[in-house]
């Protein structure tokens, strides 16, 4: 019994010092901004537009959560986000490439959208009650924030002034179902999607990129 318990409890210190260490990688802004060149071809262009397998702008990538950024690509490469390009970049990134290009782009956009420090604040648009009653019925801004930039977990996506026709894919993405190009693995955003028809989700889409948020396209100076 003894014996037991004393390779149980190595093995449990040895799952959590992996762990440990996992959580312990460092994103380095700068060496991400090394690491983009499969990035810039089409998040690095303003209003570049994808068309496979659907079409739509690419989403706004600088300024966005260093924390969502990395697990969106981890999705990619786990395959719990169908799309086959992205998933082939991701699955050749490590995990330090991974934590260093969210670094870079979550600073990125900071310090495009940098404003004056007297300038006034961003002014909440209202929604219209047709949409603002969509919003209540699955509760979004209980974990996307205030104005939709505020998110409560760093782990979630900013949404506000992301592309109307981007977040309408992605929304659709969480109800399809047996698609082997299309589709995102996520209970709790399934069962919120799957509450609406795809016209309630376009409005939804529609409003979300109106209001003013952090996310930007930050052009690059030259391709590498």
């Amino acid at each position: 019994m003894n014996k037991l318990f004393t390779t149980i409890f190595a093995v449990t210190v040895s799952c959590v010092t992996v762990a440990s260490l996992a959580q312990e990688i460092k994103g380095d802004a700068k060496a991400g901004e090394t690491k983009n060149a499969m990035c810039i071809g089409c998040h690095g262009i303003q209003g570049y537009q994808a068309s496979f397998p659907e079409v739509y702008k690419v989403p706004k990538i600088s300024g966005q959560g260093a924390k969502y950024i990395t697990a969106a690509l981890n999705e990619y490469k786990k395959g719990e986000r169908k799309h086959p390009t992205m998933r082939a970049i991701a699955d050749s990134l490590t995990d330090q490439d991974i934590a260093d290009l969210a670094a870079h782009y979550s600073a990125d956009g900071v310090v495009a959208a940098a404003e004056p420090a007297k300038a006034e604040p961003a002014k909440i648009k209202e929604p219209s009650a047709e949409v603002q009653a969509l919003l209540n019925k699955a509760n979004c801004a209980s974990c996307h924030g205030a104005n939709f930039s505020k998110p409560i977990d760093p782990a979630y996506p900013k949404l506000g002034g992301q592309h109307a026709d981007y977040l309408f894919v992605a929304l659709k993405a969480y109800k399809t179902d047996n698609n082997p190009k299309v589709g995102r693995s996520n209970a709790i955003m399934a069962g919120m999607a799957r509450q609406y028809t795809n016209p309630e989700l376009k409005m939804l889409a529609n409003y979300l990129s109106s209001v003013d948020g952090d996310l930007k396209t930050v052009p690059q100076k030259k391709f590498r």
